[in-house]
């Protein structure tokens, strides 16, 4: 302060033809403090000079105190005379209020923007379970309040929030000791003073209590009184907001220039002077000591007092000082006509109020010689602007922190904290990056569900719902997927739903597919067969044409299997039922129509009977048209009325799309197979009925036998097509379509084959016809 003001007296631009005075109270204790105060705002003793320097009534500015509560004790009073008081270390939001402060600056942030910083801060460092602790007064009390609401603002949760006072009760102390060493946070933001910190970290040492991340406020986490703390080591690795570092040109000399004659009642000067030369300045005091020769100087010493190099808190005395210069400044060049005051008056310089100053201060606005903007809100508060530090090295002599972010109030709230990159040396054993919360993150494809009477910070994390997916990290509730979209594995994405359907490209398609390309074939060969052998008798009897026809229809029964294998498309499904549907038809009816001529064949009484007339060639033609003809009709009405179409099924599955053909008309699928399953009963019926026949030649047997096989693959169809899901409804027809087929095509031609090819000596008239009976030769 004295430095600033020789250094403006000296300065011509400033307050020119006047110069500024000054005293200094060097009290101690609440009291005296404010009774210095009191002394200020009441007037001055009389102090006269060689210089004849105009005495003021008052001070004009008092600056001060670097404490909260005892600037507040006396602020509240001095602000009444509406006297400016400037401190440059009182940080209490509180003090912000104008109603109890009207005539309060700072040049040092609030608490207010420091707290907030803090609640940043241990956000940007995943640390949302942290303790607080501050001490028992305004500073602490109202610094930690702004922290905790900051911090539920930006989803950090204390876990804890203990008070206590270094002057105070041991049991306060021992309480915190407890709450710290039993408590699952990992952080610990303390907002107090030096004295409180000292003596907290002294006694978590002294119980082994360590491991801990420190988040400290301005007026610790750079006090060189740390060093004396015997729990210094367990602070290492600390972090804290404090005012930017500066230059001030000149204090440095200044201070080297420092002699006791210059203050000789100061007991600080003289205990500093005694200890830095081990002297005596008294020498009857100090007995011990030799005295001092008066030829110590400090112009080549290397000591803290003289260290310039972090100049912080300092640097705000250094403002303050200035800003009261300028406004005295501004408030002596006024001119007449364009003042401030009423119609244009300015103040008079020989009786100039507190209240006029006060309204000067109130809209200064000026640069330092260093480029710093010095400025005041409505509230009294400087712009806030901090430098994060850390702590990095501590010994019992010297300490060293390193600026490694910085945060500007000023700015945008994204733009407020920015790191700069330097290493950061971390709390705790490990110096990594510690972990503090109270529960692990949720990934994507999780929620968190928040467990009862508990922080929000302590959740569980459950997988989300069928159908929805969190595709970010601590997600509060899960996205429900599109229809066409389901959840990935990890629930962390929507992809399109796999699409069902029975394809040749996959394993049960290709044995159908097998299986129908081996019925094609193997009638075809049964037809190459019949043909090579046609006039022999045992293909000649039973109608012959008949039997190519079977063996026709039997292929494209086959064949109708592979148009329910792949992608169903508008003419697949209309295709594949009404193929099926009409092919059956007419191989069932090709049967009844060779089960028929054998029952009647059988049953003539005589053997010149005409009975066959009625069902000769002719009649066998057109009752297998007949019969597929009706089948056609049907068909032809489903298709008209109501085709089967493409069908996206999302019912039955939720993870994948069901592609399959929607029979359009039920009624319309069970008229086709009602009529299939008509004519198959019948044709069992007859051929039941033609069963005990000369056995020699019996092919109602084996017809039998295959209508038993039809029907009974056919009725078990029924509830399997139902029950099956997705491409295995499919699946089911196609297999009942093979087996059925396959059951005919065995049954009726493959006895025959056996004889053709391997008892030809039975493919004898005299031996189909047998020796009982002499029934003359039928060929149709």
């Amino acid at each position: 302060m004295i430095f600033a003001i020789e250094e403006i007296n000296q300065n011509p631009a400033i307050l020119p033809n006047h110069t500024l005075g000054y005293k200094i109270y060097n009290s101690c204790g609440m009291t005296n403090i404010i009774k210095s105060a009191i002394d200020l705002a009441n007037g001055q003793r009389e102090i006269i000079d060689e210089r004849n320097c105009t005495k003021a009534d008052t001070a004009q500015a008092v600056l001060g105190h670097s404490g909260s509560a005892p600037t507040m004790g006396f602020a509240r009073i001095i602000g009444r005379f509406q006297i400016p008081v400037l401190s440059h270390f009182a940080t209490c939001a509180c003090l912000s209020n104008r109603e109890e402060f009207p005539s309060f600056f700072r040049t040092i942030p609030s608490d207010l923007h420091q707290s907030r910083g803090l609640a940043k801060l241990v956000k940007h460092f995943g640390w949302t379970w942290v303790g607080a602790i501050s001490n028992k007064n305004d500073y602490g009390i109202n610094g930690i309040a702004t922290f905790i609401q900051a911090a539920q603002e930006e989803g950090v949760c204390v876990e804890y929030y203990q008070a206590f006072e270094q002057t105070g009760p041991l049991h306060e102390l021992t309480k915190v000791v407890q709450t710290v060493k039993y408590s699952t946070s990992k952080v610990i933001v303390a907002f107090m003073s030096h004295r409180e910190v000292n003596v907290l970290a002294t006694e978590l040492y002294k119980q082994n209590i360590t491991g801990m991340q420190w988040i400290g406020s301005d007026a610790w986490i750079t006090d060189h009184s740390l060093t004396d703390s015997e729990g210094r080591s367990i602070l290492l690795g600390s972090l804290g907001f404090v005012v930017s570092r500066a230059k001030i040109p000149g204090l440095e000399e200044h201070l080297r220039q420092l002699h006791p004659s210059q203050f000789p009642d100061s007991l600080f000067v003289r205990d500093f002077w005694e200890d830095m030369f081990d002297c005596a300045l008294d020498e009857a005091a100090n007995a011990q000591k030799k005295p001092c020769s008066g030829s110590e100087s400090l112009q080549n010493v290397e000591s803290y007092f003289t260290n310039v190099s972090e100049l912080r808190f300092t640097n705000n005395v250094y403002k303050s000082v200035y800003a009261v210069a300028h406004a005295l400044h501004n408030l002596a060049t006024c001119e007449e006509g364009k003042g401030p005051f009423y119609n244009g008056s300015c103040a008079d310089t020989k009786h100039i109020q507190p209240w006029q100053v006060l309204h000067y201060l109130q809209n200064m606005n000026f640069t330092t010689s260093q480029g710093e903007r010095v400025t005041f809100d409505q509230n009294g508060d400087s712009p806030a602007r901090y430098e994060l530090t850390n702590l990095q090295h501590i010994t019992s002599e010297t300490m060293h922190v390193a600026a490694v972010g910085v945060f500007d109030a000023t700015l945008p709230s994204e733009r407020q904290f920015i790191m700069n990159g330097m290493k950061i040396v971390w709390g705790g054993e490990s110096n990594t990056v510690p972990v503090s919360v109270c529960s692990e993150s949720c990934p994507p494809g999780k929620q968190k569900v928040l467990q009862k009477r508990k922080p929000v910070c302590c959740y569980d994390c459950i997988p989300c719902g069928e159908g929805e997916i969190s595709n970010a990290t601590d997600s509060l509730e899960c996205l429900k997927c599109p229809i066409h979209y389901w959840p990935n594995t990890r629930g962390d994405k929507c992809i399109l739903k796999e699409i069902e359907f029975l394809s040749y490209a996959e394993i049960m398609g290709l044995i159908l597919t097998l299986f129908c390309l081996m019925g094609v074939t193997l009638t075809t060969m049964i037809a190459i067969v019949f043909f090579h052998f046609r006039e022999t008798p045992i293909v000649r009897a039973n109608n012959s044409e008949l039997s190519f026809l079977l063996l026709f229809s039997l292929t494209l029964c086959f064949l109708c299997s592979l148009t329910f294998i792949g992608r169903p498309s508008e003419w697949s499904c209309m295709l594949r039922h009404t193929a099926f549907g009409i092919t059956f038809v007419l191989c069932i009816s090709c049967v009844l129509g060779k089960t028929i001529v054998v029952l009647m064949a059988f049953r003539a009484t005589l053997p010149g009977s005409n009975v066959m007339k009625w069902f000769g060639p002719a009649q066998q033609r057109l009752s297998v048209l007949g019969f597929t003809l009706i089948q056609v009709a049907i068909c032809i009405i489903w298709l008209t009325i109501n085709p089967p179409f493409p069908y996206k099924n999302m019912n039955h599955y939720k993870e994948k799309i069901i592609l399959e053909c929607s029979l359009g008309s039920p009624v319309g699928f069970w008229a086709v197979l009602g009529y299939i399953g008509l004519l198959a009963v019948l044709c069992f019926v007859l051929a039941f009925l033609a069963r005990k026949l000369p056995d020699n030649f019996n092919e109602a047997k084996f017809i039998t036998f295959s209508m038993l096989i039809f029907c009974a693959v056919w009725i078990a169809f029924i509830p399997a097509y139902v029950s099956s899901p997705g491409k295995f409804t499919v699946a089911v027809e196609i297999f009942a379509i093979l087996a059925s087929s396959y059951g005919l095509l065995f049954c009726i031609f493959i006895p025959k084959c056996y004889i053709i090819l391997l008892r030809p000596e039975q493919n004898t008239k005299k031996h189909i016809m047998g020796k009982t009976k002499d029934i003359h030769d039928f060929h149709c």
